[in-house]
Formats: C-alpha cells, sequence, structure tokens
C-alpha cells in the first residue's frame, strides 16, 4: 500500500538517533566552546549552550557526572569537553551529553563584563544607600521592553490583574543587536524628560548572554544610575544577572517578577482594608463600652442622687476655701507691705538729703576729731620742745659763765683747753658773763685732774 511509504515522526526519529549513537565519531566526542545559558537544576543536572563564534550546541550533564567537577561553571566561561551527540526524542534536537568537563579559560564577553562590574562598582553604582526607594502606590508606570515580547505582555496582564488602577506607558525598544544599547538610553531619558511616571521598569525575556548583553553595557548602567525616577531591572531569568541588574534601585528576577514588585496587590489592599475596618470597629466598640461604663458610674453617683446635700457641701467647702483665701491674701499682703517698707527705708536713706546731711555730720566728727589730733600733737611737741630747750640750756656755757665762770681764747680764737696749750707771755682773751677781758699768761702750775 501506498501508505506504508510514509514513516511516523517518532519512527524517523529513533532512526536518527540509531544513526548518531552507530557513528563512532559521534560517541567519543572532544569540544571546545563557550558557556552560555547555562542552568543547574534543582534535581542536580546542569544544562547549558556551548558555542563558538559561528555556531552553538545544546548540552547537558547529569548529576552523575558532574558530582566531580572541580570548579562552578558560569556563562562566559571557556571549557574543555569530552561527551558524545545524541538525539532528544521528544522534540527531535540533537545535543551534547557531557561526560567530563574542566576549565579552559574565560570568554571574551564574560571578561568585559567582569571587568566593567569591577569599574562600575569601585565608583560606588551599586552600593544600596544610593538607591531610590520604589513607591507604595504608583499611578503611572513607564515599561521599558520590547513592544513584542512576551516580557511585556507578562508585565501588562501582572499589573492589570494586581493594581488595575495604575496607568502604564510601553516605551518601546530594541532589547538585542547592534543598537540595543542607544534604543535603551533614549527611552530612559524620555521617561525622565517627561517626568509624569512614577516607576521603569526596563528589561526583557531570557536569552543568551549575547541576547541580553545590551543591558551589561555601561551606557545603560549609567543611564539607569542617573535616572531621577526608580528603575526596577527585570532582565531574563532568575539565574540571570546583568549589569543593570546591579545598578538599578532593584532587581527582579523576571518581567512578571518586576511588574509583582512595581505594584501592590489589590487582593491585598482590600484585606487591609478590611483588617483595619475590622480594628477600626473593635476599637469604636471598646470605645463605647467605655463611654456607658463611664456615664453608668456618673448616673449612679452620689451628685446626681442627693444634689441638694452635694450643693450645701459645696457651699460649706466653698465657705472653707474663701476664709483660707483671705487669711492667705492677708498674709501675703502683710509679707508684701513689709517687704515696700523695707525697701521704702532702704530708699530713704539712700536719699541725696539724707546721704547729704550723713555726710556733713560725718564731716563734722572727723573734723573735730582732726582738731583734737592736732591740739594733743601740738601740745605734745611743745612739751618736748621745753624738755630738749631745757637740757640745752644746761649745756650752754653761758649759762654756766653767769654763775661765775669764763672761757680762754687764744691769739687764734682757740679755747684753751690745757696749760699745753700756752706758754708764759701768751695772750688770752678771758670771756665772761658781760664782756671779755684781756691777759696775759705770767706763770703756770699744773695740777691734778680729777676725772
Amino acid at each position: 500500500m501506498v501508505q506504508d511509504r510514509y514513516l511516523t515522526v517518532s519512527a524517523l526519529t529513533k532512526y536518527i538517533k540509531r544513526k548518531f549513537e552507530s557513528d563512532p565519531h559521534l560517541t567519543q566526542v572532544w569540544l571546545k566552546g563557550e558557556i552560555s545559558n547555562f542552568k543547574h537544576h534543582s534535581r542536580g543536572h546542569m544544562y547549558m549552550t556551548i558555542k563558538d563564534n559561528k555556531s552553538r550546541v545544546n548540552a547537558v550533564m547529569f548529576a552523575g557526572n558532574n558530582r566531580s567537577l572541580q570548579f562552578t561553571p558560569e556563562n562566559g566561561m571557556n571549557v574543555l569537553i569530552r561527551g558524545e551527540i545524541g538525539v532528544y526524542e521528544p522534540v527531535g534536537q540533537y545535543q551534547l551529553y557531557v561526560k567530563q568537563m574542566e576549565p579552559d579559560g574565560l570568554g571574551a564577553l564574560y571578561l568585559a563584563y567582569e571587568e566593567l562590574k569591577k569599574k562600575l562598582s569601585g565608583e560606588g553604582l551599586f552600593e544600596e544607600d544610593r538607591k531610590t526607594p520604589l513607591p507604595s502606590y504608583p499611578k503611572s508606570i513607564a515599561v521599558i521592553t520590547s513592544p513584542t515580547g512576551a516580557a511585556v505582555r507578562d508585565i501588562l496582564t501582572t499589573i492589570e490583574r494586581r493594581y488595575p488602577i495604575a496607568t502604564v506607558t510601553v516605551f518601546p525598544v530594541l532589547v538585542q543587536g547592534q543598537n540595543a544599547a542607544q534604543s535603551i538610553v533614549q527611552a530612559l531619558e524620555k521617561v525622565n524628560a517627561l517626568g509624569k511616571h512614577d516607576v521603569i521598569i526596563a528589561g526583557r525575556g531570557g536569552g543568551s548572554i549575547e541576547e541580553l548583553w545590551a543591558f551589561n553595557e555601561e551606557v545603560v548602567a549609567r543611564a539607569i544610575s542617573t535616572s531621577s525616577i526608580p528603575v526596577i531591572s527585570a532582565v531574563g531569568h532568575e539565574t540571570d544577572f546583568t549589569i543593570s541588574d546591579f545598578v538599578a534601585d532593584y532587581r527582579a528576577p523576571t518581567p512578571t517578577g518586576a511588574a509583582e514588585v512595581a505594584v501592590p496587590s489589590q487582593i491585598e489592599i482590600a484585606n487591609n482594608v478590611q483588617a483595619l475596618h475590622r480594628r477600626m470597629q473593635r476599637a469604636i466598640d471598646v470605645q463605647i463600652s467605655k463611654r456607658k461604663d463611664q456615664l453608668i458610674r456618673v448616673n449612679k453617683s452620689y451628685a446626681f442622687r442627693y444634689p441638694e446635700q452635694m450643693l450645701r457641701q459645696k457651699e460649706q467647702e466653698l465657705d472653707r476655701l474663701m476664709e483660707q483665701f483671705q487669711k492667705s491674701n492677708q498674709s501675703a499682703m502683710q509679707v508684701k507691705k513689709d517687704y515696700f517698707n523695707g525697701v521704702f527705708n532702704r530708699l530713704k536713706q539712700q536719699h541725696p538729703e539724707t546721704a547729704s546731711k550723713r555726710g556733713k555730720h560725718e564731716l563734722e566728727v572727723a573734723t573735730k576729731r582732726l582738731q583734737r589730733g592736732m591740739q594733743q600733737q601740738a601740745q605734745s611737741k611743745a612739751n618736748e620742745y621745753n624738755q630738749l630747750l631745757n637740757k640745752l640750756t644746761l649745756l650752754n656755757p653761758l649759762e654756766i659763765m653767769k654763775r661765775g665762770f669764763a672761757l680762754p681764747f687764744n691769739d687764734q680764737g682757740d679755747v684753751v683747753k690745757s696749760i699745753k696749750d700756752v706758754q708764759p707771755g701768751d695772750a688770752l682773751q678771758l670771756k665772761i658773763n658781760d664782756g671779755v677781758l684781756d691777759c696775759q699768761v705770767w706763770g703756770m702750775e699744773e695740777e691734778e685732774k680729777y676725772e
């Protein structure tokens, strides 16, 4: 039959798989290339793409083979691989099954990535203190991404589901290729110039390191860092990290995650409002209950049951307080009066007329004291003078001569004190009380001197 000529897809795939398995060149392959799109599955298997500058091949290294690895594979790393080529039947795709792998240096893109990351980190562009907090309830959101990719659909549907009152504006850009970086920078500058958006989501879906490279460009990183509007970076899958992720104010693992971070959940808001309403209602009920209890206590109080007796008691208490006030007031007035009298007396003593009289009196007393002192001093000096005068009188030669004594002088006018001062025949002048006698020495006789 004619239909027997046609194979099923499964039969064709099995046939191709057997051809691969029977080819000795494909069962022992030694391959050299660069890792891209690396993913370490939770079950332990490693999925990746091995590529060079022209081609790529999907590869898998099962957990049983990668347990002995002495390094951690990363995107951009050059490796040396031993494995086999096989066919993955469900999708009819050939892939490399890695048995052994060892590092063979870093790829050019990975080196450029690490160099830029180190440079911007040194400038402080990754520091947390320079990042702007995201608004809690944004009114307008700018989405910078490809208008045709799955990322924009995920972002729009997530925001519509979680927070439909927010306005979303999509700024279409190139997300890969030679002009992608400049396209993203221009969109960031345009959003900031408009100044009407509260937050920016910039990103794209998953891809290889080459496809995500626009978000590793320095111009994009600096445009994000200088944005006055908070930026959420949403590039690739959860395991993909770009320079934009480190510079942005917030890094979301996926575009959907970015939308969830950018806006609150209306369900959560409604739940919070309901919870606050219940708390407010409980607080109101508690206050009402307290006020009712207070009202009941007031109605049962003594003042409401016996108002006349209460009024009399208050009147008596008022009289007592008035008496206390009057006594206290009188006492205070007396204290103030005594104080002002004291101040008045002190001021009176300091009055110029009083001070003048007091000074005049003090001057009179001082003058009398000075006069008495001068009289006493003069009398004392007069007595001293008289005493000295009496002493001088007793020693005065003239006084002695009044009693019959005389003083001899030689021709030179010197007093003759001894017989040795003259010779016989010398002329002398003998001075007596009432005159002078001229005499001549006729003779000398020495007498015994009495001490």
